[in-house]
């Protein structure tokens, strides 16, 4: 039988783009119970960009929940937790405060059979699904069944991102900004960092084109040393470590376009509705296939077949992501500035006649 609940808590404390390609199933609940009170528990570095979207009502943070989780089940009065991604402290902490449905994988964890007691059954191994579609089996118990294609999800995803002053004054002298996320934190294959050097020199002949690199302040430094070449060129600027999560999705915003392999501002990107460009190996489970930015605005870029060194799940790049070629990312970045200029583009004036 389906459950009833009047506060959900759903559960995801691991990386952005996992907290991101969660979101989904929060608006697809409200769809169907509008009344439904929705709670996201997940990691503080992350909560800036769940507050922004408004399928959540309420963001706790991980940190602060686990100084007290009885203190906060006594007060919050859910009645459902979603552990969206196994976790055997918070199983054993939803079933020590007597949670009254506990949805969780019973597949994927044997903890999930002892403490969760309204279990789905899914393995994610070579299966045809996206990530993001594998986060629709947990609504089960409610009744709904459906799971939703790739192309129906970016209609779930449902932000309200600030605009802040002094981004856009960055910005703003640049008819088309796009932002370049070179590293992924280790979450994701690589595209070389000579290619973007080489991508950026190639865009270089095009004076409207800013590039912005953005990261971490540990991955500005990588590319401190590593990639002088690429931070030397006039038509880059390096915003590394400048922005919380919150304003960086402010810029993604505002901007005009963002590339990136693999990780975080991808997904935020891409659930924006930005013009996203997601660089992938064909290798499962790394494909796009799995981790493909899902936005209405959003594509991938991959060879067709798997490289030799795909196999190495823990090698930071590879022939197939080498031999995505700088120019085939440009021409994609020049179809962006077309676009962008025809959005542009003042209207034609319309005479008192009503002819242009």
């Amino acid at each position: 039988m389906a459950i009833t609940s009047s506060h959900l808590l759903i559960c995801r404390t691991d990386n952005i783009g996992d907290v991101i390609l969660t979101l989904p199933i929060a608006a697809f609940l409200k769809q169907h119970y509008p009344d439904l009170k929705i709670s996201f528990l997940c990691r503080g570095y992350a909560a800036p960009v769940v507050r922004q979207c408004r399928s959540i009502d309420e963001v706790v943070e991980l940190e602060s929940f686990l100084l007290d989780p009885a203190a906060y089940f006594a007060h919050a009065d859910v009645d459902t937790i979603i552990l969206a991604q196994p976790n055997k402290r918070l199983a054993v902490i939803a079933f020590k405060a007597r949670i009254r449905n506990r949805i969780g994988n019973a597949r994927h964890k044997l903890y999930q059979m002892l403490y969760c007691n309204r279990r789905v059954r899914f393995k994610k191994g070579n299966s045809e699904y996206h990530e993001a579609q594998f986060n629709f089996e947990f609504l089960r118990p409610f009744g709904l069944t459906t799971i939703p294609e790739p192309s129906a999800i970016p209609a779930l995803y449902d932000f309200d991102v600030p605009q802040n002053p002094e981004i856009n004054r960055l910005l703003q002298p640049y008819p088309f900004n796009l932002i370049l996320h070179t590293k992924s934190n280790g979450h994701g294959r690589e595209w070389p960092v000579s290619h973007y050097a080489a991508l950026a020199r190639q865009l270089s002949k095009y004076p409207d084109v800013r590039l912005w690199l953005t990261g971490s302040p540990a991955e500005g430094q990588w590319l401190a040393e590593h990639a002088e070449e690429l931070l030397e060129l006039e038509n880059v600027s390096n915003l590394c470590g400048k922005y919380s999560l919150d304003q960086l999705s402010s810029l993604i915003n505002a901007a005009d376009g963002l590339i990136a392999s693999g990780t975080g501002p991808l997904h935020i990107s891409a659930a924006l509705g930005q013009r996203t460009l997601g660089l992938f190996p064909p290798t499962r489970p790394m494909h796009p296939g799995r981790w493909a930015p899902l936005g209405r605005r959003a594509q991938a870029l991959s060879l067709p077949v798997s490289c030799t060194g795909c196999k190495d799940s823990q090698a930071a790049t590879c022939a197939c992501m080498e031999n995505i070629t700088p120019e085939s990312v440009a021409e994609i970045v020049l179809r962006w500035r077309q676009e962008a200029q025809a959005e542009k583009a003042p209207a034609p004036a319309i005479s008192a006649s009503g002819r242009q």
